[in-house]
């Protein structure tokens, strides 16, 4: 299963891996990229069922997702990199740093869940609400979730471009990833985690609840901890500029 990818940056630069949130593509990373690409090849990866990579049919399970993403280095023919994550790209990124520590030295991991708080009944509901009725039946309730009311009507043309990628993203693609994270749960492993981990988690994240990433950062060894206000989930929009900060800090 191959995915797909964009790569910028000095060919001979550090790689550095960035996983999307549930239902975007690569295309998300867009505030961030030209500061990363500064120091980094960045290669912005769709996740299975998603954007231009292939859709199998579910369902998945973060062993798959994460699976993909060392496939991916290996097809690049890279022996380590970096990651920075997102949503399920920090569920990805937690699997990542569990399950293949000696293909990574740093870990970024945004508003990661890292088990099904809301309970897997949820995830299982959504999955089959989107195989019945489309990506269309979710994406006006994401957005709200994704974005505070005052930075929506603000900034109406880039929760736009999440919509679109929202709408365009694979029925089955979707559904099969919400039964990944209704199944998982990464936290057995964390204690064992050794790589340099920055944890992101905002004031008003109602994807994720900011408590279980403070949770995240007391199990993972030497795990770093940074905590956003007046933002809800997708904070590498609302919040560009600090999180490109942060990510530029604790990366390099």
């Amino acid at each position: 299963m191959r995915l797909n990818y964009q790569a910028t940056g000095p060919e001979d630069a550090p790689v550095l891996l960035l996983g999307s949130s549930l239902g975007t593509t690569h295309a998300m990373w867009a505030p961030q990229l030209e500061t990363l690409a500064s120091r980094f090849r960045v290669i912005a990866f769709d996740h299975r069922g998603h954007g231009d990579s292939e859709a199998p049919d579910g369902p998945y399970a973060i062993e798959d997702l994460g699976g993909d993403v060392v496939e991916l280095l290996n097809e690049l023919l890279v022996e380590k990199a970096s990651y920075a994550g997102i949503s399920i790209g920090g569920s990805v990124g937690l699997w990542l740093a569990e399950n293949a520590p000696d293909r990574f030295h740093r870990f970024a991991l945004l508003c990661p869940p890292a088990y099904p708080a809301a309970g897997a009944q949820m995830w299982t509901d959504r999955a089959a609400q989107v195989r019945a009725e489309g990506t269309k039946a979710i994406t006006e309730p994401t957005l709200s979730r994704w974005f505070l009311p005052e930075y929506a009507a603000a900034h109406a043309a880039e929760v736009d471009v999440i919509r679109q990628q929202l709408l365009a993203t694979s029925d089955e693609g979707y559904a099969s990833c919400c039964e990944a994270l209704g199944a998982m749960d990464l936290r057995p492993a964390l204690g064992d985690i050794t790589a340099p981990v920055l944890l992101v988690t905002t004031d008003s994240d109602q994807s994720v609840p900011p408590e279980t990433v403070v949770e995240l950062s007391a199990q993972i060894p030497g795990a770093h901890l940074e905590f956003i206000e007046g933002a809800a989930h997708l904070v590498t929009y609302s919040h560009p500029d600090l999180v490109n900060h942060l990510l530029m800090s604790h990366l390099t």
